[in-house]
């Protein structure tokens, strides 16, 4: 196979991996990435008000999550208080944001400020618990970060929505055209294998 026939041939694994998947589908993903990504740009503070809610909903999930997990924890004779314990914080959390929104956003990056205290020092006092084991330091590392982070949201919590807005518009627009990119990849490797 000559270097010119290479490079034209289809790429066999982003065809398999997406097998079945349209590549417009794709696509589509990433226009909506893009446009959240400009309007968190530039309408932060009416972005940050959208997210209340979809953090609520995240906040819901994570917090049955960790629920199941310390179940499972406990089944397998492992400490799980703690973990039980975020799940329900989690949850609680969750419920005040979804059924009072109008909290505004001020009391939304407290309560996400407060969120990100109480996880980092759960999982802080889980790695100074743990012995030597490989994935000890990243834990610390999250942990330290998630401290930091809830830091930053109470001494400057307006400045904080924004800036949080900001780093998710900056998301929602690389994620976006990440995507994009795959879907126009994808759909030049079917028209290659004749798809």
């Amino acid at each position: 196979m000559s270097t010119d026939q290479g490079l034209r041939s289809p790429n066999p694994v982003l065809t398999s991996i997406f097998e079945g998947v349209s590549w417009q589908a794709i696509a589509l993903r990433g226009v909506v990435g893009v446009l959240f990504g400009l309007l968190a740009l530039f309408a932060p503070a009416t972005t940050a008000l959208s997210l209340v809610l979809v953090f609520s909903i995240y906040l819901m999930a994570d917090g049955f999550l960790a629920i199941a997990s310390a179940f499972r924890a406990m089944r397998e004779r492992h400490a799980w208080g703690l973990l039980a314990l975020e799940g329900v914080a989690n949850i609680v959390a969750s419920l005040i944001l979804f059924f009072m929104p109008g909290l505004g956003m001020v009391a939304f990056v407290a309560i996400v400020a407060v969120w990100a205290l109480f996880a980092g020092g759960v999982k802080l006092v889980t790695a100074m618990r743990r012995g030597p084991v490989p994935a000890r330091g990243w834990l610390a590392f999250s942990a330290v970060v998630s401290l930091l982070f809830g830091v930053v949201l109470i001494l400057a919590p307006m400045a904080g929505a924004v800036v949080l807005t900001w780093w998710l518009g900056i998301y929602g627009l690389v994620f976006g055209a990440v995507l994009l990119f795959l879907a126009f990849q994808l759909r030049s490797a079917r028209k290659k294998a004749g798809r």
